[in-house]
Order: C-alpha cells, then structure tokens, then sequence
C-alpha cells in the first residue's frame, strides 16, 4: 500500500516517503476570519480532513496544523487601507478583534456541524507577531529583503539571483513578470512589482498595529504561515496544503520566505484542493451566485429545493476528487442524498444480518457463484485511498458492497461469520472514520410516522382476520389522541388533527 500525492510543485504523482518514517507533519492554511465561512472554504477544509482521517487510517502519526489569520490580510501590498479587518470592523462598527472572535466561533460551528476533526494545533497570525519579527530580522541580515519607509519587503530579485527559483511552484517566469512590468518601478516603495510586503508600516489611526524595529506596523500575509509552519512542524516538514486560489502569490512567497531563511525549500510535497462552483457558474456574492453553509442545510436559499442534511452534503462533496472542480446543484444534491440514504441502509441492514455457516465462494441452486470476493474488494477500496486520496473511486467501491448487502438481505448471497464480522468492521470504518460520514439522528416527527405507520399495518392486519373490535379500537384511540386515519384505495393515511 505505497501512498501516492499528487505533488503540486512538481506536476505529478509522487510515492510518499516523510521525513520521520510512520510521523506526518502537516500544515493547512486556514481561515481569514473577517466574514462568514463560505462554500468554498468548507470545500477546501474538508478535502484536508478526509486526507487528515486518511493518514491517521493507514497508521501515520499525524501532526496537523491549521492557522487562523486575524491580521495583515492586506488586498495590495500597496494600500493599507485594504486591510480586511479594519474594513470589517468600520462596516460592523466592531473592534478587529471583535470581528476575529465573531468569525472564528463562526468557522468553527459550521466545522463541526460537517463534522471536520479539529487540527493538532490552531495557531493564530496575531500570536506570533514575534515570530513574524525575527524572520523579518534574519532575511534583513542574510540580504533577501530591504526597508522603505518604515515597511520591510521580501526582494525576488536578489532572491532569483542568489539561486532561489521564484515562480517554480505557479510555472510562473518572475524574469518576463519583471520585464512586462518595469515601466511601473518607482511609482511606490518596492523596488520591483513583485516583491512583497513583510511588514508594512501603519498610519496613526491604523487600528491594529505592533511595534517593530521599523516603526509601527503590522506584518504581511505571506511571513505568519512561514513563522507559524517552521515553529510547529520544523523548518522542512511533508505536506503543505491549502486552495488552489493560495498557490499564487500566498504559497510562491512562503517558498521563498523558507528557504531564502534556512536553506532549504520549506516542504516536500505541496497539495491544493480545486474550486467549488454552483450550477455549473463561479460563486460570486456580486452575481448573486452564493450561498452560505447554514443557508444549504437549513433550506433558507434560492436554489435548492429543500434543506440538506450536513451528511449529505460532505458526501456530495467528497463525490469529486479533491484536485477536481467540484459543482453543487440541486439535482446533484438530490441524487447525492438517493445515494447516501441508500449506503446508510446497507450499514444498518448488515448489522442485522445472520451469517450463514459456509464462505462467500457458494454456488446457488442456479449455478450462479458469488460475484463479491471481500479480499480483493478491500484491496481496490485501499488502492483508491493511496492513489492521492481518490475519495470518489473508494465510494464507488463502497457501493458494490452496498449491492452485495442488499443480495444478502434477498438471500441472493452468503457469507460466513469471518467475513461478514470483516466486512462490518472495514465498511464502518471507511464510512465513518475515514470519510467522516454521519448517521443521521432520526428527527420526532420521523419517530412518529414511523410510530403510526406500525399502528396502521396491525390494524390492517386485524381487519384482514375479521378481528373488527381490534381494528376500531387502535382508530378510535388514535382519534382520541387527535389522529384520524382515512381509508382510500391507495392505502390508509392519518392526519394529525
């Protein structure tokens, strides 16, 4: 079972051999936590869980880091007043840090209603402004970065020509970037366009600002996931991950934050998960193209036709591969939630199954023999997991599984004790600890109808014996209780009065 990660940086598919054998070290930006958690964001979270669960499955040690940014998420480096949390804050008339905590608490609610598994730590940009400091310090020191007006910005040029490779990771070429943009030197204080800002100076009504050797100001937001990854994870560890929007500039510039720091590239294998569309269009809150978490599971949108269950919706999500465009639409939620109700049952219906004393390898009274071999189906479920994390094709697996459920249910099939003791324990694990699926808790208006619907099948029983005192009884005591039942030639149905 060699795993497999399709390595961004280097455009393929590489066998995955970590640092420290059976440890993982892995990071994962996080949030900006300046406004609701979007689709997109849920997206992204939950591909790295379900590679998270993934590793802890086949036995790794994993140290899983997520940051949380609550401060210096500038939208140009050249204009301070693009700060995400100040713009918020003046627009819900907040402190920053109110519109931080606010945030935060936000992300983690809808997380948690997904059921994502908390990372091993959580860090945050504003408790590591120390950290931000030093790093600043030391490219300063080693040549691969200069002040300007109180702000200090990573060089790309010095860094090119010192051996670093800035662009490596996008298949950007920095050198014709420059030359295409040469005309706009000297019109602000970098020394070329694509140089970025490591700490940027503040104005005096700038509201979240640190001191600095510089002056005040507060950092850039490439430097805190560099300060953040090395302190936890070292200054080389296995897996960065994040979305494929942070390849350029956010992860290009940690690449030559690290290693223009230690000497070394920061990461051996870089991995992003691709984009969410809906209805086959880009979200977009100026379109009119979005929809948040709570409004899909609640049902309060637009564009879908009924709410749906957190469950449904991870299993929706982890229908496409991580590295595939992924579109939420109605239909694909309808039919996602066939499909999910559907694997629920069988995990329910194999409980409840008696093993037959002989193996799986019969042959029926048509000569027909067992289709389903459960050692070559656990192979092909674990070759779609080590293949980079093939979510789809395990679910696909999962399904003819299903299928054999069903035919056990039908007597079509057989299995032994063993086997069926096996297949209880690797489907339960593939389902709920590796894709993080839930079974979703029956609601009491569920309980009732299933209630009532028991009540109406023993009083159709009883008028099928002529048992009429028993019939009219369970409809009279359900009448009483202000349920009416009414006989049609469909069937009996009940209204709650």
């Amino acid at each position: 079972m060699q795993l497999k990660i399709y390595n961004s940086l280097s455009g393929e598919k590489e066998d995955f051999k970590p640092i420290l054998d059976g440890n993982v070290g892995m990071y994962v930006c996080g949030p900006t936590v300046y406004s609701n958690v979007h689709m997109g964001n849920v997206r992204t979270f939950m591909s790295f869980d379900f590679i998270y669960r993934t590793l802890q499955h086949l036995g790794y040690k994993v140290r899983y880091v997520r940051n949380i940014t609550d401060a210096g998420h500038l939208t140009d480096d050249g204009d301070v007043n693009n700060d995400r949390f100040v713009k918020q804050s003046r627009l819900e008339k907040l402190e920053p840090m109110e519109i931080v905590q606010k945030y935060t608490v936000d992300f983690h609610k809808v997380l948690q209603i997904f059921n994502l598994l908390p990372p091993n730590i959580e860090p945050t940009a504003t408790g590591h402004i120390i950290e931000q400091l030093e790093l600043t310090k030391l490219l300063l020191d080693k040549g691969y970065a200069y002040e300007s007006n109180g702000s200090v910005y990573f060089d790309v040029r010095a860094y090119n020509e010192k051996g670093g490779n800035y662009g490596e990771l996008s298949k950007r070429n920095i050198d014709e970037l420059m030359a295409n943009t040469r005309d706009l030197d000297g019109q602000d204080e970098k020394k070329n366009p694509q140089d970025f800002a490591l700490w940027k100076s503040a104005s005096p009504e700038h509201i979240m600002k640190w001191p600095s050797p510089w002056g005040e100001g507060f950092p850039g937001w490439h430097l805190e996931c560099t300060a953040m990854s090395t302190k936890y994870l070292g200054e080389k560890f296995d897996i960065h991950g994040g979305g494929m929007d942070l390849k350029f500039p956010h992860h290009e510039c940690e690449i030559a934050q690290g290693t223009a720091c230690n000497g070394t590239a920061p990461v051996n294998y870089w991995m992003h998960a691709n984009m969410l569309t809906m209805n086959g269009q880009r979200m977009s809150k100026s379109t009119g193209n979005f929809i948040l978490p709570m409004q899909l599971i609640t049902g309060e949108n637009d564009f879908f036709e009924k709410p749906f269950h957190p469950a449904v919706v991870r299993f929706n999500f982890l229908q496409a591969h991580y590295r595939s465009v992924l579109d939420i639409s109605n239909e694909a939620m309808v039919a996602s939630e066939k499909g999910f109700q559907r694997l629920m049952e069988a995990v329910k219906l194999l409980s409840t199954i008696s093993p037959a004393q002989s193996t799986t390898n019969v042959v029926f009274s048509d000569g027909e023999a067992s289709q389903f071999d459960l050692k070559t189906w656990k192979e092909k479920c674990y070759d779609a997991l080590t293949d980079d994390f093939n979510s789809p094709i395990l679910i696909s697996h999962l399904f003819e599984a299903v299928s054999f459920i069903f035919k056990l249910k039908d007597g079509k099939e057989q299995i032994s004790a063993e086997d069926h003791d096996d297949l209880k324990f690797t489907l339960n694990a593939f389902v709920f600890d590796v894709l993080g699926l839930q079974q979703p808790e029956e609601s009491n208006s569920e309980k009732l109808d299933s209630t009532l619907q028991v009540l109406i099948e023993l009083r159709n029983q009883a008028r099928k014996a002529k048992n009429f005192e028993l019939s009219d009884q369970i409809r009279d005591k359900l009448l009483a209780e202000g349920i009416e039942l009414k006989d049609g030639r469909e069937g009996t149905s009940y209204v709650i009065n």
